[in-house]
């Protein structure tokens, strides 16, 4: 990285730290004091729920644990015993921490992850811009740009991976029946609290799995820390009392396997060719123009290849590639129209007359560079309901799974549409409008977050159903705030709104028939 790139780096992370003070949005600290996940339910038959990936819970074959009478199995219980009788404050909080839910920590380290790689590369001296490499993470730029339609995909996998090795694990838990450590041997500490679900295979173990495995192909350059976390949370379990060592390798390489097939879906998933090429980029401005339109095109110089303008034709989860083109809207207004003016006007207005209220809600929603982006703001909402409902972990990650996988096929649909129409933003027909938030690399219509945000709604308001009128009253805040801040137009956020309501239908489909309800 030579001397501007740093520069560049430094002054981009600190401008979003103080974004990120400023707006009292802590990325991986809202939950930090989460009570001991006690689920209301310990969902004993989730082995018969429907799967995303899996054809059965047994695709992955578990063997047989050892009997608890065994001197292998009282050996593991006086490991437990070992670490508890000198425990430190630090593992203490380990504990505590990791107690608070498997599939709750995991989804904040993926959050911070996204955050630290949500970072746009800067131009090379001859003006053109770099791309990141899976090859080479560590180079500059770093792998990935965790943009929005990256971040949305990461979260759908990981959460999808999750709750397909779970679903085995509670198969096998209910084959087995092997009590927790603290129900075979009654003089073990317990520092979690106690349940009646079986502990083999361990269920914190088989979410570390899966997930370490997502991570190594989503943030390949990340392992060390990945690495960390992942022994921290084993040893947590462990020292808790809740596991003893096999119910750990048990579910470790249950989680491992299951995560391989959803690895093999990603490498194929068309998502690496997603930010096209320079006749793609250059064929989207010719067809608007052909149509009689103005395009969009991108206003930092030297312009910026656009943002991964092939995202549309990336696989979905809960549909198929005819039904993204079916979800596609009709036109926005066409940019000779009175109607485009008009709208442009209004954004105009927004921007001339702001509020401290607006800005406000610019600032709430903005999730641009350095954060989590708008779908891991959404998961920071959704885990924060969730914490209150005591769900089980198998349960957690079912609805972490719906909520992201709607989010995933959210972004396709959205940046298949933005692409399709190729439409300017308002700052490009009136210069006069100066965003309060930084102008996206990408179309106008229709709006990603309004998109994101009516998906999000959506499903959730399923899940928790005397919660829908507040995501719902979110979902609108979050759209408005996009013309607020000078972005995007009414109809870019009435009809991303739609068409994300829509999407979120599937998953609320699937919810209703995959066996959890």
């Amino acid at each position: 990285m030579n001397t501007k790139q740093f520069i560049y780096r430094f002054f981009t992370v600190a401008v979003v730290a103080g974004i990120l003070v400023a707006c009292n949005k802590d990325i991986t600290g809202r939950t930090d004091n989460a009570p001991a996940l006690f689920p209301a339910n310990i969902d004993i038959n989730a082995g018969a729920w429907k799967p995303v990936l899996l054809n059965a819970p047994t695709d992955i074959v578990v063997a047989a644990p050892i009997a608890t009478n065994t001197p292998e199995y009282v050996a593991q219980i006086n490991e437990i015993k070992s670490f508890q009788n000198n425990l430190t404050s630090e593992e203490e909080n380990l504990v505590a921490y990791w107690g608070a839910g498997a599939v709750l920590r995991w989804n904040e380290i993926l959050r911070e992850l996204v955050a630290k790689h949500n970072l746009p590369p800067y131009q090379n001296a001859n003006g053109t811009y770099p791309i990141p490499s899976a090859a080479n993470p560590l180079a500059y730029p770093l792998f990935p740009f965790s943009n929005p339609p990256y971040a949305a995909r990461a979260y759908a996998y990981v959460s999808a991976a999750q709750y397909d090795a779970l679903v085995s694990a509670w198969y096998y838990k209910k084959l087995f029946n092997r009590a927790a450590p603290y129900k075979v041997d009654s003089t073990l500490k317990v520092l979690v609290p106690k349940s009646d679900l079986p502990s083999y295979p361990s269920e914190d173990a088989v979410v570390e799995g899966a997930t370490v495995e997502m991570f190594k192909l989503l943030f390949p350059g990340d392992q060390d820390f990945i690495q960390q976390k992942a022994e921290e949370h084993k040893r947590a379990r462990i020292i808790s009392g809740a596991n003893v060592r096999s119910d750990i390798d048990a579910g470790e390489a249950l989680g491992k396997a299951v995560a391989q097939k959803f690895v093999t879906r990603a490498r194929g998933d068309r998502a690496g060719a997603a930010a096209g090429n320079q006749a793609m980029w250059t064929k989207l401005e010719t067809d608007a123009i052909a149509k009689g339109e103005t395009p969009w095109y991108c206003l930092e110089i030297p312009a910026r290849p656009p943002m991964l303008p092939a995202f549309g034709k990336v696989k979905t989860f809960l549909f198929d590639s005819l039904t993204v083109i079916s979800l596609r809207p009709g036109p926005p207004p066409s940019t000779n129209s009175q109607q485009m003016k008009d709208e442009t006007e209004e954004t105009y207005q927004f921007i001339k007359n702001t509020t401290r209220e607006h800005t406000a809600i610019v600032h709430f929603w903005a999730d641009g560079v350095g954060t989590y982006t708008p779908p891991g703001h959404w998961d920071a909402i959704a885990s924060e309901d969730f914490i209150t409902k005591n769900f089980s972990e198998v349960r957690w990650a079912r609805n972490m799974a719906l909520l992201n996988m709607s989010l995933m096929d959210a972004a396709i649909v959205c940046w298949d549409t933005k692409y399709y129409y190729c439409n300017p933003r308002p700052s490009q027909l009136n210069p006069a409008i100066k965003t309060l938030t930084g102008i996206p690399n990408f179309p106008a219509y229709i709006s990603g977050h309004s998109t994101f945000s009516g998906a999000a709604a959506t499903i959730l308001g399923h899940i928790i159903p005397e919660r829908a009128a507040a995501y719902s009253s979110m979902a609108q805040e979050a759209s408005m705030s996009r013309m607020y801040g000078g972005i995007h137009y009414r109809s870019d956020c009435e009809t991303g709104l739609i068409v994300g309501k829509n999407v979120g239908n599937y998953a609320v489909q699937r919810a209703t028939i995959d066996g959890a309800e």
